[in-house]
């Protein structure tokens, strides 16, 4: 008998003693296919549940991808937009991070301020921040200031509202530029002999993407002044302490400043409250809210 007859009897006596032994030798095709079904099912679930959590509570970061709608800044003087305002002063007063600044060991090294509040009317008009991108859904509140008594510090709470995106959700950058201009600004000129500069060089690093709709924290210090110049760094944050914007700049005092008067200035940037008196509400005859626990 040659090789190959002598396997192929081998191969079907084998077959033979399985099936005598009660073994079959198709392949089990029924439970792999309940394998493949469970399978599809579970996927299928999983992926359905996923869609309706993303859906319900979305990532922010899934608004560079399908950014939700929202209104635009409702008008300033109606009644809805003035008690969204009185509630975001009093939520701004009650933050954990402005209550424990205020009660920090050297607190009393500290005065504040509320940048733009005292502007006259028909200055204000004509202002970026304290006129045109005023009111709810915009800048809805004028900047909380807390600065050293030495002009070497500052930290500021601004709140940023969903009109002031570039992208749908998240803030402009050029927004973002013009509150740490701003920001540096108040620290830098305090620092001149005249009080009164301009901003000569602004060098911006953004870190991450800043969401509208929240209140953000800007921190700045003085690096080193000289003469007509003074130059600071700051940085944005979110409540959190996530850096999301870092910045530096330099301010000169123009060499004509003896001829410019620097009340409008001092009004802009605010001017100190007395020390020890009551949180710097927004609204007149507000009173203090209670701090969280």
């Amino acid at each position: 008998m040659s090789a190959f007859l002598l396997r192929r009897a081998l191969s079907q006596g084998s077959r033979s003693n399985l099936l005598a032994k009660g073994f079959s030798t198709v392949p089990p095709t029924a439970p792999r296919s309940r394998r493949y079904l469970a399978t599809f099912s579970l996927a299928a679930s999983v992926a359905v549940s996923a869609y309706t959590f993303g859906a319900l509570f979305p990532h922010p970061y899934l608004t560079f991808i399908s950014p939700r709608p929202a209104p635009g800044p409702p008008d300033p003087g109606s009644p809805a937009s003035i008690a969204y305002t009185d509630s975001l002063e009093r939520e701004l007063q009650s933050l954990p991070l402005l209550v424990a600044h205020r009660t920090q060991p050297d607190a009393n090294e500290w005065y504040e301020a509320r940048p733009y509040k005292k502007i006259p009317e028909e200055r204000r008009v004509n202002s970026l921040t304290a006129g045109a991108l005023k009111g709810p859904g915009k800048l809805a509140l004028p900047p909380l200031v807390r600065c050293r008594d030495d002009e070497s510090e500052s930290l500021i709470v601004v709140h940023v509202g969903r009109g002031l995106c570039g992208h749908d959700g998240i803030v402009h950058g050029g927004m973002l530029a013009t509150i740490l201009d701003e920001s540096l600004a108040r620290v830098a000129i305090n620092n001149l002999p005249d009080k009164i500069g301009v901003t000569a060089n602004l060098s911006i690093n953004y870190r991450a993407p800043t969401f509208a709709d929240q209140f953000i924290v800007i921190r700045v210090f003085l690096t080193e002044k000289r003469g007509r110049k003074s130059m600071v760094a700051g940085r944005v944050e979110d409540l959190k302490g996530n850096v999301l914007v870092e910045a530096t700049a330099t301010f000169v005092q123009p060499r004509y400043s003896q001829f410019l008067s620097n009340s409008m200035v001092k009004q802009a940037m605010g001017e100190p409250e007395p020390k020890g008196s009551s949180p710097v509400l927004l609204a007149e005859g507000m009173p203090p809210p209670a701090a969280k626990s």
